[in-house]
């Protein structure tokens, strides 16, 4: 006597999924190196801050400190900062821009900021009771030049072993991209601005 359909079609699918788990599991024990990642969130999408703050609430969950600093962001009082600083001395931020760069309309004043941001994120980077440093918009920096590019990502590739870094930004150079363990891209499929909704707070700030 066959079984019936139903039962015949739980055992196909049990059976195709223990075939998935054991080529799932090989592959994870197939990966041994642990290290600190260069994290790169890039493109034209909305997301890339805000995926790198979902990073810092778990590296906060597990105990670790999370250093932030913004390179650009400065006009804005953003939400996270102050959810994120709930944790005490566990979280240190630093928000060393003055704006976007239209908004301040004097390039040296923004090549100031920047390097002011870079020496503050070397800083974080070298103390070694962070586990994590996010540098917020970075790649804004590096695509109008306030930094230098070669410098840079000389630097952060030459991190202490154990530190995850996250760049955030649109435009990331191909230099830092080649240089980054991981890259995501933020694609834009659809935006509320273009419809006319205004920026939000617990949206965009």
């Amino acid at each position: 006597m066959s079984n019936p359909p139903d039962q015949a079609e739980a055992e196909r699918h049990r059976a195709k999924m223990a075939k998935r788990k054991a080529v799932q599991d090989a592959e994870v024990a197939s990966k041994t190196i642990e290290k600190g990642l260069l994290i790169v969130h890039t493109g034209a999408g909305k997301g890339k801050s805000t995926a790198a703050f979902g990073l810092a609430l778990r590296m906060l969950g597990r105990g670790h400190r999370v250093g932030v600093v913004q390179f650009i962001k400065g006009a804005w009082h953003t939400a996270e900062r102050d959810a994120l600083a709930a944790f005490g001395d566990q979280i240190s931020w630093h928000t060393m821009g003055e704006g976007f760069t239209w908004e301040t309309q004097d390039r040296a004043r923004d090549v100031a900021a920047a390097e002011r941001a870079w020496a503050k994120a070397l800083q974080l980077m070298t103390d070694e009771s962070f586990g994590l440093v996010i540098l917020d918009e970075l790649n804004i920096a590096l695509r109008y030049d306030y930094l230098d590019l070669a410098q840079v990502v000389a630097a952060l590739a030459a991190r202490r072993p154990g530190l995850h870094v996250v760049v955030t930004g649109r435009n990331a150079k191909p230099a830092l991209i080649e240089a980054a363990d991981l890259v995501t891209e933020m694609g834009l499929v659809k935006h509320h601005f273009a419809a006319g909704v205004k920026a939000q707070p617990g949206i965009e700030f």
